[in-house]
């Protein structure tokens, strides 16, 4: 077959959704980010409308949602047939155009699947007559929706796949101390793609594990430099500024405590007032999260379907993980660079 070139971007953008729209429940979702390229040969207000129509495809077949992944994408190549010239008054004209629908995947340069529309527009200028073709997508349309199912598929085909290889990536960030980024890219693992869900979801727990006690040590040893520093009321407050934006499952907890009471013994009976309120919260909050916790391995283990069937598990404290997991997430792409670039992709 002939090759079709589809423009997907040489040297574009695609601009992320603000920060607000980005939704805990975005994670672990199969999104398709809509784009089309800024050169595509069509007026400015039909692409708007384009644009429109391919979201729109997307959120009725429950896919659509916040910039969360920017990988996978939905998009079209327009083909312009005749454009015909029909005499007045009024002259109208006929637009013929063939629209072809992509599912395809940014990093790979692969399309998962792919659909052509045949449309016509009349109006009396071709502006109105591509918007006119437009306006006779239907987004639920049983050709889109198979078009959508294949590239569903093909997307779970490939975590389930390649589900090994993303872990170990995570764990190569590991090792640079990336966290975060780690923590992201295992986050954004759909659901429905279930074995390597969860054993995307066991390393989640060991990475936010060492990620929390990493953390927990370079932030005492913080605080223990400015309590040298400065021991008094001052340097208390500054030292429990601190130890305030520890984990409370920090395995260094134990060694927080201790150095709470090197303060509480150092500080005179008129300063302590503040500083025990404000390390009493800590400890509240501490001692919360753990029972939290506590109760939810409870639940877990009373969970017979939990116990027996690891592979579709949904246990009480899976669900707390996960949320913990996808705040993290959400502030790493948050602080993430507002634009990705889109190259071309081809198709034979």
């Amino acid at each position: 077959m002939k090759k079709i070139l589809l423009l997907l971007m040489v040297i574009a953008t695609f601009i992320h959704e603000s920060n607000a729209q980005i939704k805990l429940n975005d994670f672990g979702r199969i999104i398709l980010n809509t784009y089309l390229p800024d050169n595509i040969s069509i007026p400015s207000e039909a692409k708007r409308l384009l644009e429109t129509k391919l979201s729109q495809i997307a959120s009725n077949n429950g896919m659509g949602g916040s910039q969360v992944n920017p990988r996978f994408i939905i998009t079209a190549a327009i083909n312009i047939g005749t454009k015909d010239i029909i005499a007045g008054p009024p002259q109208m004209i006929s637009q013929n155009i063939d629209i072809t629908l992509f599912v395809g995947d940014r990093l790979t340069n692969t399309i998962f699947s792919n659909t052509t529309l045949s449309l016509k527009g009349v109006e009396n200028n071709e502006n109105k007559a591509f918007i006119a073709a437009f306006k006779l997508i239907n987004p639920k349309s049983k050709q889109i929706s198979t078009f959508l199912s294949e590239g569903k598929n093909k997307i779970i085909s490939y975590y389930t796949s390649n589900c090994d290889f993303v872990i170990k990536e995570a764990y190569a960030l590991v090792k640079q101390e990336k966290y975060d980024e780690a923590i992201y890219q295992l986050s954004i693992i759909p659901e429905v793609c279930h074995e390597c869900y969860f054993k995307c979801l066991d390393a989640l727990a060991i990475i936010y594990q060492q990620k929390i006690d990493t953390e927990c040590t370079t932030k005492l040893n913080i605080a223990k430099t400015v309590w040298m520093a400065d021991q008094n009321q001052t340097g208390a407050k500054k030292v429990g500024a601190i130890l305030m934006t520890i984990k409370p499952m920090a395995k260094c907890q134990p060694e927080v405590a201790s150095f709470i009471g090197v303060i509480d013994a150092k500080l005179k009976a008129d300063e302590k007032a503040r500083w025990e309120f404000e390390m009493k919260q800590y400890a509240d909050q501490v001692a919360a999260q753990k029972e939290q916790v506590r109760i939810a391995e409870i639940k877990s283990k009373r969970d017979d379907k939990y116990r027996e069937d690891q592979a579709s598990r949904n246990s009480e404290l899976d669900r707390i993980s996960v949320d913990t997991y996808r705040e993290v997430a959400v502030e790493y792409l948050r602080n993430q660079p507002k634009t990705v670039t889109y190259n071309n992709i081809y198709w034979r």
